[in-house]
């Protein structure tokens, strides 16, 4: 039996993919723990009886710590670094440090926007991992191979942090582990030789089950008509307002042939503004009139069994979306907003799965062609396809696990079968 020791950042979409490679290395009889600064959202999202070591750091409800929507490039890439990623490792470090040392495990696997974890074991000596939960890091860290400036600032702000709370004589990237890279994707979605190195493994998604929504309507859903699923995620609620719209106003001149589930967390398309307040929606899920046979729209919904029933996804080029759609074969309309999500949309479109749309400008007859698009040239489904079989080829959770389990060991991680 050996331990292993998750530290992850509070973000749903960076927990979700671990949840299933701890719950594999539990059923294998390993103990598992976490060190999170939200160890309420680790337990919503892994179980109740999940083992959670609090740190400091940003819960993000509200506004609190999300960059400004107006951000982009460069500023958008300071703040992200400077406001939010070096201040939480800085404040996560004492916690994940009380964490190793309570715990003792064999491995830490620290989320790539966790540098704590991997700059405190390093520091420490315990050997760890890293948990690549977006494949964008494979690409930005060879684009700043042409932006000596930009990789000169990262360098030096890893450096002082290393010097904060790692070991001062230690050389490793805290993105990249020189022991493992758990990279959730294959490079049939991020593209050949992106990423080579042999300590990076490409174990695909890891999906995992999940609370599921209350009451969602399935006998709504019309068999005989394509289902496209729109959904922004759960951190875009802030600016989503006008393409959600957009978004109903093209699948609504569809309704012949097409039906809509929007994912509407913030009800900003004021579904209920004449019965119910925002409590009433985010605390009964209610639905939009059930007399409503074309647009579905709900503060939250099953993703992962309703993509076995939709045709297309309209979404942000988040990659835990991404992947899901692609797991079961989906294409996609994908409209970027921020942070890795441009790198993940030029991967879909690059690789032939999906349209991309300007989230800040597109009109809901741009929006209707693109999802006529997906749904109709068949190129796009044989790409998502083909995808899919890598992706269900390439082992999952239960690869993942099985290179951990390797690590802790200390045999070299070999390519899971």
């Amino acid at each position: 039996m050996s331990r292993f020791l998750f530290v992850v950042p509070p973000l749903v979409g960076h927990i979700n993919p671990t949840v299933g490679v701890a719950a594999v290395l539990t059923a294998r009889g390993h103990r598992v723990a976490w060190a999170s600064a939200d160890p309420g959202l680790v337990r919503r999202l892994a179980g109740d009886e999940a083992l959670v070591f609090p740190c400091a750091g940003p819960v993000l409800t509200g506004e609190d710590g999300v960059r400004p929507a107006e951000l982009r490039g460069p500023e958008a890439l300071k703040f992200l670094w400077e406001r939010f990623l070096v201040p939480l490792a800085e404040a996560m470090a004492p916690g994940v440090r009380a964490a190793i040392g309570e715990f003792g495990p064999d491995v830490v696997v620290s989320d790539q926007q966790a540098f704590a974890g991997g700059l405190v074991a390093e520091r420490l000596r315990v050997p760890w991992a890293t948990s690549s939960t977006t494949s964008a890091e494979f690409t930005f860290a060879d684009a700043l191979a042409g932006m000596p400036k930009v990789a000169d600032w990262l360098d030096t702000l890893l450096h002082d942090l290393r010097g904060r709370i790692g070991d001062p004589s230690g050389t490793a990237d805290p993105r990249f582990s020189p022991h493992l890279v758990l990279a959730f994707s294959t490079p049939e979605l991020v593209g050949a030789g992106v990423g080579a190195g042999d300590r990076i493994r490409w174990v695909g998604p890891s999906l995992a089950p999940r609370p599921a929504a209350a009451d969602f309507p399935w006998d709504w859903l019309d068999p005989t008509r394509a289902t496209v699923l729109v959904t922004l995620g759960t951190a875009n609620t802030d600016v989503g307002a006008r393409f959600l719209a957009e978004c109903r106003d093209a699948l609504r001149c569809r309704a012949d042939r097409v039906q809509a589930v929007i994912v509407d967390p913030a009800n900003v398309l004021g579904a209920h503004a004449d019965r119910h307040d925002k409590s009433d929606w985010h605390d009964k899920g209610d639905v939009e009139d059930q007399d409503d046979k074309d647009v579905l729209i709900r503060p939250s919904v099953p993703q992962l069994p309703l993509l076995e029933r939709v045709d297309a996804v309209v979404c942000h080029a988040g990659h835990n979306t991404v992947c899901e759609a692609l797991w079961h074969g989906v294409p996609l309309v994908v409209a970027p907003i921020r942070d890795d999500q441009p790198v993940v949309a030029g991967q879909v479109v690059d690789a032939g799965a999906g349209i991309r749309v300007r989230f800040g400008r597109v009109t809901a007859p741009r929006l209707g062609a693109a999802i006529d698009a997906v749904l109709h040239e068949p190129g796009h489904r044989a790409a998502a396809e083909r995808i899919r079989t890598a992706f269900r080829a390439a082992g999952g959770a239960r690869a993942a696990a099985t290179h951990l389990e390797e690590l802790a060991v200390g045999a070299p991680s070999k390519e899971a079968p």
